[in-house]
């Protein structure tokens, strides 16, 4: 038993599950931290600063992140460096003109900026943008050779450190959100320090960079690039429409609730995502697309049923899950809006049944090398939330609303997904029930030391 589970704790899927918990398990209790640090305006302030960050980010590293992984995981060993050298120098150049966009508008549009909640965003991501590019590269790169313990490591420490510091803020110091934000950017600064000394960024190979291995890295990219955009558009474009309507920055405050609580259901779909893309690119580009469509049935099934024991429990705790996260002024019917934030919640527990399918998917079509379907099926999937978060605050005025539209959106990106991954692949939907239902029992299986097949 100890050796299986020796083994177990070793394995790539839970080292990716661990890393990805590391961060989420952070985060939110950071999260809850802030939301009874700071009034419900001020909070709304971060929120908007972080999704904002966040959005540019996927811009940032949209460019590469997916290329380098595919073809690093399948690449051969005279072309590693160069395509390194190539993800590094593209990633530099793109923060660099990001990071000048940011400070132009700035200095054009300041009391705009200031008076739509942006003003930590504008004045502090150029920074971010310089401390954080070294270490996101190494992790990027980590992720192609399944190297997840190193992961595991760097989360631990840049987010654990965080946590830390909002933790001795909320019992002792009582710090403004100015510091809060220094404070942050500086233990950004340390990691990438770390993974700079070594030598995990790879940015030390620039020079290696060659024409050929950057435009295949581009030509990727722009696909990826817009997919990835588009991607964060669907989790921070509710959160940008709601901002700008009138129901303000408290409305923000009140949605980021069930919002965080969204990204603690995907916690697990992140981690399996990540290691099934590498697995899946490499089985893709030595031909071997029987084992492509194995991987799809397995981690999209095992998923699947998941989510369904995942969304059960957020339903029926909902107001347990606000009370513990955002404190007693969230709980209940908000007396300024008149919202009730664990409806919401629900509403999304529904929605996170469909996410599993719908990532794999997006994962199965950029494995394949079909970056562009992906692409498609984002566009579609954007263009229906906006449209609908449009109708929800303008017209209905509801945030519950907001949550709906959510739930709408992924259902056709499940169903386009699937139509075009069906066209390459010849996809049995069946099998993605009887492969999860396996990739559990084999669990189970290793667990008490029975013959099993090994699971990826």
């Amino acid at each position: 038993m100890k050796v299986a589970l020796q083994k177990l704790i070793r394995e790539d899927n839970f080292l990716s599950l661990a890393g990805n918990l590391t961060i989420s398990f952070f985060g939110i209790a950071g999260f809850a931290l802030l939301t009874r640090t700071f009034q419900v305006d001020l909070f709304g302030q971060w929120v908007l600063y972080v999704a904002t960050g966040t959005f540019v980010e996927m811009f940032r590293f949209g460019i590469t992140n997916t290329a380098i992984i595919r073809y690093l995981s399948g690449g051969t060993p005279e072309n590693r460096m160069k395509f390194i050298g190539s993800n590094g120098l593209i990633g530099l150049i793109a923060t660099i003109l990001i990071s000048l966009v940011v400070l132009i508008c700035h200095l054009m549009f300041p009391v705009p900026i200031k008076h739509a909640g942006y003003e930590l965003f504008f004045t502090y991501y150029p920074l971010m943008a310089f401390f954080t590019l070294p270490f996101n590269t190494a992790l990027v790169i980590m992720q192609a050779d399944q190297n997840f313990g190193k992961i595991l490591w760097i989360k631990l420490m840049n987010s654990g450190g965080f946590f830390l510091v909002l933790l001795i803020n909320f019992l002792f110091i009582h710090m403004s959100i100015i510091m809060l934000v220094w404070i942050q950017l500086l233990l950004n600064l340390l990691t990438s320090m770390v993974c700079i000394l070594n030598g995990w960024d790879g940015l030390r190979h620039i020079g290696k960079a060659t024409r050929h291995t950057t435009g295949v890295l581009l030509d990727f990219g722009k696909y990826t690039t817009f997919t990835l955009i588009g991607t964060n558009l669907l989790r921070s474009a509710d959160t940008l429409i709601i901002s700008l309507s009138p129901l303000g920055t408290t409305a923000v405050a009140l949605y980021s609730i069930p919002m965080k609580l969204t990204e603690l259901q995907q916690i697990p779909l992140r981690s399996f995502a990540a290691t099934a893309f590498p697995k899946m690119s490499k089985a893709s580009i030595h031909g071997k697309m029987e084992e492509v469509k194995s991987i799809f049935y397995s981690y999209s099934g095992a998923m699947t049923y998941l989510f369904i024991c995942i969304s059960l429990v957020t339903f029926f705790f909902a107001d347990f899950f606000v009370l513990i996260l955002g404190g007693a002024q969230y709980t209940g019917i908000d007396p300024i809006t008149g919202f009730n934030t664990a409806n919401i919640v629900r509403v999304f527990s529904l929605y996170g049944l469909l996410l599993p399918i719908d990532r794999m998917t997006g994962v199965g079509l950029d494995s394949i090398n079909k970056p562009d379907k992906n692409l498609i099926k984002v566009a579609f999937m954007v263009i229906t939330n906006v449209i609908g978060d449009l109708i929800a605050v303008f017209v209905f005025k509801s945030l519950l609303a907001v949550a709906i539209a959510s739930v709408l959106f992924t259902l056709i990106g499940v169903w386009i997904g699937f139509y075009f991954l069906d066209r390459e692949l010849h996809i049995n939907n069946m099998k993605i029930f009887t492969a999860g239902f396996d990739f559990y029992q084999n669990i189970f299986n290793k667990v008490l030391k029975r013959k099993a097949q090994p699971f990826f």
